[in-house]
């Protein structure tokens, strides 16, 4: 049951005491005239649980163990190192991490390996006090050299993206034999000890530093972690699976009870998701995350599902905001125009493609912040203005004076209007048809864009799109490659647009530079795959990450996500505020869906399900009624 208690979840300790209560009194003190204490840190406010909670609401800590789940994963993989620019990692292996994040709060970490806190007002450091019984699954106990050697072996061997992401994290200090010290860059960030916290991977430093062992290269051998669960058996590029460690140190933490419940957890992989499917309904894969909503309404018409015993369930998902979207690489000088990308735009037409390719079941989002109170609209007033004024002059005059929207179209698959638009901007732009090709009206060179994808599912939805490109008189193919070339081409920005997700936090901050940020325009493996270089936007940035509070955060955050849509650096696709799982009738899950969604780890085997299910046989008033299946639109 939820503590309500938040007197207890924080104490604050004035001029006397003059040192830091540690956890361990052998261990050297920190001076301080003021300074929090806590069991779990939240970006903003306190902590929902305090620090006598017993499990997260959203968790059953009565979930039986046992039992296997089968799942799938994409492509293949040649390495169990997800943290490097190399290689394909496997599915389902990682590491542990200080701190467990809580799944129906915005930003707010509870401890895992550590077991307290200390840090500053100001947030410029955090101690951990480790947990004595954190162990390594061959034994040997968790230290802070652990955590020093994986802070330096992260900014030093791990991929771009994940060195910058911790750049601002100075250093790591050892304080005794269970207290280790973060020091953070002089600028102020709220967000970096929650980031060390949740997204730092502790590794062992005896098994990394034995003799042939890299961190920078791809590796086969099962790595040593802390968790749940290590590698039972693979074979590289067919299969992971998973088994869980009877004896794992963890077990019995408020912060994971009813968590991890299979006994075994099996990956195997699939070229195509076509094959997935199928395999979902000859009951090899258990649970699926259906991402078609052509393949929602069509495939999965069978005596199964009208049985009951193959369910399709859409839970609500409210863990980020964002949207899916054609990513425009504005690195290639063709895109280096913003109304040239405000035409393509207009080229897009959502209300047919909405209707006839995703059977009405998306929306069309007009915010990098889609579906959340971070969301801008309408035109700038109070807080927000007075951020956004002093970059008059630097940023479009459409930020102060229209309303930002995303054409819309009636659906008939003839958006006349809009194409006419489109043709205006791109005369602006400098592009104009001649012999019914859009040149540019300089060099005569005709306007060409490649869409690069993996999915060969996707075709069907973007060939609409490019048909009208195509009226534009824009030359436009599709590249459909394998999940390897996909990677590096994305890795050397080597593409013209792309399908891309910009799923946002509900607590901006750290990782909008990797988003957005400058620096991250031309760091392999960056998610700034549009290739900004904005200081305007590097500055918004900034402002998002020093926000002393949520309030503040809202407010510009908004303000970042308007010089965003208005310098148009991608095409606004759809967006969807649920996940649709298939799943076979054998599993229990938590009535409670937290605000991050549901997630595989929450479920367990429910045997009585489960011998249902194997024998087929339950009672008739438990069998839902047969629904007809989806039929297609007329046009």
């Amino acid at each position: 049951m939820r503590n309500l208690s938040r007197t207890a979840a924080t104490v604050l300790l004035c001029a006397v005491p003059q040192f830091a209560a540690g956890a361990h009194a052998d261990e050297r003190p920190i001076p301080l005239d003021r300074i929090h204490v806590a069991h779990a840190i939240a970006m903003h406010g306190e902590p929902a649980y305090g620090p006598d909670f017993t499990h997260f609401d959203y968790l059953n800590p009565d979930a039986p163990k046992g039992g296997t789940v089968k799942l799938s994963a994409r492509g293949s993989f040649d390495s169990f190192n997800p943290y490097i620019a190399k290689g394909d990692a496997a599915a389902g292996v990682g590491y542990e991490t200080l701190l467990q994040r809580g799944e129906d709060e915005a930003f707010t970490g509870y401890g895992l390996i550590a077991e307290s806190m200390e840090w500053p007002e100001d947030r410029s450091w955090i101690i951990f006090n480790l947990r004595p019984e954190a162990r390594w699954q061959d034994g040997v106990p968790i230290t802070p050299e652990d955590v020093i050697f994986s802070l330096n072996t992260i900014k030093e061997k791990a991929s771009p993206v994940q060195r910058f992401y911790f750049a601002d994290v100075l250093s790591a200090e050892k304080l005794g034999p269970h207290r280790v010290k973060f020091t953070f860059a002089g600028t102020v960030n709220r967000e970096l000890p929650l980031i060390v916290g949740q997204d730092l991977p502790i590794m062992a430093k005896h098994f990394w530093e034995a003799e042939g062992r890299d961190f920078a290269k791809t590796t086969l051998e099962p790595p040593l972690t802390s968790g749940p669960y290590r590698v039972a058996s693979f074979e590289a590029g067919r299969f992971v699976e998973l088994e869980r460690v009877k004896d794992y140190w963890g077990k019995d933490l408020p912060v994971n009870l009813g968590r991890d419940n299979f006994d075994r957890i099996r990956y195997d992989y699939y070229r195509d998701e076509t094959v997935v499917r199928e395999a979902v309904k000859a009951g090899n894969v258990d649970i699926f995350t259906e991402n078609s909503a052509k393949e929602w309404a069509l495939a999965y018409d069978t005596d199964a599902v009208r049985e009951g015993w193959l369910l399709k369930e859409r839970f609500e998902d409210h863990s980020s905001g964002g949207m899916q979207t054609y990513a425009i690489n504005t690195r290639r000088e063709k895109f280096k125009d913003r109304r040239l990308r405000r035409a393509l735009a207009f080229a897009y037409d959502f209300g047919w493609t909405n209707r006839n390719i995703y059977y009405g079941q998306y929306i069309h989002p007009n915010s990098y912040f889609f579906g959340t109170e971070l969301a801008s609209s309408g035109l700038p007033s109070g807080e927000e203005l007075k951020i956004l004024e002093p970059y008059r002059g630097r940023v479009p005059d459409d930020v102060f004076t229209t309303v930002y929207t995303v054409p819309e179209t009636d659906g008939s698959g003839w958006q006349r209007a809009n194409l006419t638009t489109a043709f205006e901007l791109l005369a602006e732009a400098g592009w104009v048809v001649r012999d019914m090709k859009l040149v540019n009206a300089e060099t005569g060179e005709q306007l060409r864009i490649e869409i690069l994808v993996q999915q060969k599912s996707l075709e069907r939805a973007i060939l609409p799109y490019m048909r009208n490109m195509q009226r534009l008189g824009i030359d436009v193919g599709l590249r459909v490659v394998d999940t390897s070339q996909y990677i590096n081409r994305l890795r050397a920005f080597d593409f013209d647009m792309i399908v891309y997700g910009s799923a946002q936090s509900l607590s901006p901050g750290n990782e909008q530079r990797i988003w957005w940020g400058s620096a991250a325009a031309d760091d392999s493996g960056s998610r700034n795959m549009s290739g900004i270089k904005d200081p305007v936007v590097d500055e918004l940035i900034d402002l998002v990450i020093s926000a002393p509070d949520r309030e503040s955060l809202v407010v510009r955050t908004r303000a970042l996500d308007r010089v965003l849509l208005w310098g148009h650096y991608s095409v606004p696709n759809l967006a969807a505020p649920f996940d649709r799982y298939v799943y076979w009738y054998k599993f229990g899950r938590p009535e409670k869906i937290p605000v991050h969604g549901t997630s595989t780890s929450f479920w367990w085997v429910d045997p009585e399900k489960a011998k249902a299910l194997q024998s087929r046989q339950r009672p008739v008033a438990q069998r839902p009624a047969q629904q007809p299946a989806a039929q297609p639109s007329a046009n």
